[in-house]
């Protein structure tokens, strides 16, 4: 027997359609420039999201082309967000972070047709045109009129302004019907190990994503709530937050490029922000300034952290203010929320130090998301916070398979999907990623993980930035090396940085060396290149003997 429920489709239409409806004045505000914030709403964003539509389809945009944006946070690239996704069309995020040649690649690859780009990717598009003249045949910068700059383009590419382009469209569009499992949206894997490949989020998922993410234990947004958007839109769909935002009715408040610890801090509280979240670097920046100027935080409640592993020193300084500051965990793979900070009955009562330890965790699966560790037989492994193994995860909105890839990196049949981080899961569900497992030490036949001893070293006054490699050794065939960055001002002193270890972690775990370096390299989410280190850096320890770490 069927139940007699009426069946309506999860399209992220519906998402901005309720938001207009019943959340119309919640505000959407976004930094244009140093000096300029722009301000609307929720009624307004889904009215020229409409408008947006229409202008789509005048560029010649059908059911299922994909149309590439390369643009910061801001109102335009929300709309964009709406606007392509509604119509049936497929959003694909470029990150212009990456190479020019992975750019090009990317955009051919997914057969873009046309690239909507913020003023400040102008001389970016004169690189790459050339590259991707055969498929993309109009270019969209979205400004103003008397913004526009001269943008030669190749043959066959024409050049509009967003602007005068919304002004020649009306708002008369009525969102369309269509299958809930369409494709949505597209983003790339930033290609550190290989060539970019293509994950393709259907409707569907991003519904249910946006769903189970905004839970009381996850998200938890709420229509008093104002969010900084400070991850990248670009990035995951922004982890889901335009939706989750818009289905709450939480107010929304978008940086642009401008991410600086000042501009940041600023922003968070000139536009009292309660709930926000990103990469630890941005973070960092930020609570070196909040020391520095002695200022307060007196919006802001929630951090949530992800990414990469947030140090301790990001827990403890902004919880000196007041805020709550946790990980969550997830990948453009998943989506990406697979794990989220929660606190549960068995940890409650948990002293200081206790709560802080669980906070370095990467949380715990929310609805929808399973997880488990295996060995390298396959074998699953046990939920003991010891055992430690390859991190498997599969749900409604975890990737089953790669753009044009096939069986190339997919799930296994039954929906298990390789995450490639080693992990440890401990009895009340608490992931803690141990590393890569690319980037995993194993000296002697032991594994180190290069998280742990970085966290330590940040935790240094002295110390902005801090990576651990796999240098090759003569004995041991790997061993840690330390490299850290100083902080503005400062000298680091190497010995003092390896008295933090005593204590904190086995001897053996000790890095051979450290290595003070001006600055480390990123890739294009912002996460340490640690294949660049380790390209540049992983014959130190042999050509370096008497390097030892004091």
């Amino acid at each position: 027997m069927l139940g007699l429920m009426q069946q309506q489709k999860l399209l992220l239409s519906s998402i901005i359609r309720h938001a207009a409806r019943w959340h119309p004045h919640a505000e959407v505000v976004s930094r244009m420039s140093e000096t300029h914030v722009h301000r609307t709403d929720n009624a307004t964003i889904e009215r020229r999201s409409r408008r947006l539509a229409n202008v789509l389809r005048r560029l010649g945009v059908n059911h299922g082309d994909r149309v590439a944006t390369m643009a910061w946070n801001s109102h335009r690239h929300l709309e964009l967000y709406w606007a392509i996704s509604g119509m049936g069309a497929v959003c694909h995020t470029m990150n212009p972070r990456l190479a020019p040649d992975d750019i090009s690649y990317i955009m051919t690859h997914a057969s873009d047709s046309v690239l909507f780009a913020d003023l400040s990717f102008v001389p970016l598009i004169a690189e790459v045109a050339p590259a991707i003249a055969g498929c993309v045949h109009h270019v969209v910068l979205m400004a103003d009129h008397a913004e526009m700059p001269d943008l030669p383009l190749p043959p066959g590419m024409t050049l509009h302004c967003y602007e005068d382009l919304m002004a020649q469209a009306d708002e008369d569009f009525d969102w369309p019907d269509f299958d809930e499992n369409t494709a949505s949206a597209l983003c790339y894997t930033s290609g550190t190990t290989g060539r970019p490949k293509g994950v393709l989020y259907s409707h569907r998922s991003a519904v249910l994503h946006a769903l189970a993410a905004n839970a009381a234990d996850n998200y938890a947004f709420r229509a008093m709530d104002r969010i900084f958007l400070a991850t990248s839109m670009f990035h995951a769909t922004a982890w889901g937050w335009p939706y989750c935002a818009a289905m709450s009715g939480s107010a929304l408040v978008m940086p642009g490029r401008w991410l600086d610890g000042s501009t940041v801090l600023n922003t968070l509280n000139e536009e009292r922000i309660t709930f926000s979240g990103g990469v630890p670097t941005i973070w960092l920046g930020v609570l070196d300034v909040l020391r520095k100027s002695g200022a307060s935080l007196p919006y802001l409640k929630r951090l949530m952290i992800a990414g990469s592993a947030c140090p301790r020193v990001l827990v403890e300084g902004f919880g000196a203010y007041g805020v709550d500051v946790y990980q969550a965990w997830g990948m453009t793979e998943t989506s990406p929320i697979i794990t989220h900070h929660a606190t549960v009955p068995a940890t409650a009562d948990l002293d200081t130090e206790a709560r802080t330890r669980l906070r370095l965790k990467q949380g715990r699966p929310i609805y929808g998301a399973d997880i488990k560790i295996v060995d390298g037989d396959g074998h699953t492994l046990p939920h003991d916070g010891v055992a430690f193994g390859d991190l498997l995860t599969r749900g409604p909105w975890v990737c089953r398979e790669y753009l044009y890839r096939g069986a190339e990196g997919a799930a296994a049949p039954d929906g298990w999907f390789a995450t490639g981080d080693v992990a440890t899961i401990d009895p009340e569900g608490h992931v803690e990623l141990v590393d890569r497992s690319k980037d995993v030490i194993k000296s002697g036949g032991e594994w180190i993980s290069s998280i742990a001893l970085e966290n330590i070293a940040v935790s240094h006054p002295d110390v902005a930035e801090a990576a651990v490699i796999n240098a090759r050794h003569e004995r041991w065939q790997e061993r840690p090396l330390l490299l850290v960055v100083p902080r503005d001002g400062r000298t680091i002193d190497t010995a003092s940085v390896m008295k933090l270890y005593d204590g904190a972690v086995a001897k053996w775990w000790l890095p051979d060396a450290v290595v003070v370096v001006d600055l480390l390299p990123h890739g294009a989410t912002g996460k340490l290149n640690k294949l660049a280190l380790r390209q540049k850096f992983q014959n130190y320890l042999l050509e370096n003997p008497q390097a030892e770490a004091q």
